[in-house]
């Protein structure tokens, strides 16, 4: 008797952990890259590309690239100065910066040109391939910027119950390097609703 009652435990216990392996098991499923998942009610990777989008129309839609481009003969050229995260959360800037230079380059209408860190990098390349290479690119022959991108990020929650609103606001102005002269001011506005689960935010 109890010999058979140790092998019952036994075998409960196996099942019970079988059934806590498959509970604690985790899947991945690889999605598409324009699928949106939203997990929460933070910033993803899709607001990002949507923002961006909008607001280079927006900005685009303005006379400066087209008057420029009339009386210069070509197209302008725009360096990023600085879009600064000023939200409640972490917020991949480069991501966001770098959607709006596919949006920017896409259209046709604009150039742009590295700056910071990047432009540091090249230029050492440069020097470089001056002691090294046959063909060195020369010094002195950067495309100058015309325009100058800069702005913030911005949010605000509002909670009340189970229920969480973000609110998150982009503001992007574009100067000209030469004249100082404020072409473009974009704003973009989003709110997402987030309802509290029973397990909570």
């Amino acid at each position: 008797m109890k010999s058979q009652l140790s092998k019952m435990v036994a075998i409960a216990l196996v099942g019970s952990s079988v059934l806590m392996t498959t509970a604690c098991s985790t899947k991945v499923t690889r999605l598409d890259e324009g699928v949106e998942v939203a997990l929460s009610d933070r910033w993803n990777a899709k607001d990002s590309e949507l923002v961006a989008n909008e607001m280079i129309g927006d900005m685009l839609s303005f006379p400066w690239a087209r008057d420029f481009e009339m009386e210069h003969n070509q197209r302008p050229a725009v360096i990023v100065q600085h879009i600064s995260n000023k939200s409640h959360e972490h917020i991949a800037i480069d991501t966001f910066i770098n959607d709006i230079k596919r949006a920017v380059i896409r259209s046709g209408r604009a150039d742009f040109v590295s700056g910071g860190d990047e432009r540091e990098a090249l230029r050492a390349e440069r020097r470089e391939q001056e002691l090294n290479a046959k063909n060195a690119k020369a010094q002195g022959q950067e495309l100058a910027a015309d325009f100058a991108l800069s702005g913030s990020i911005n949010s605000i929650v509002d909670q009340v119950g189970k229920k969480r609103v973000t609110f998150y606001q982009v503001d992007l102005k574009l100067i000209d390097m030469e004249s100082n002269r404020e072409v473009w001011n974009g704003q973009k506005k989003l709110q997402k609703l987030q309802n509290k689960s029973s397990f909570g935010f």
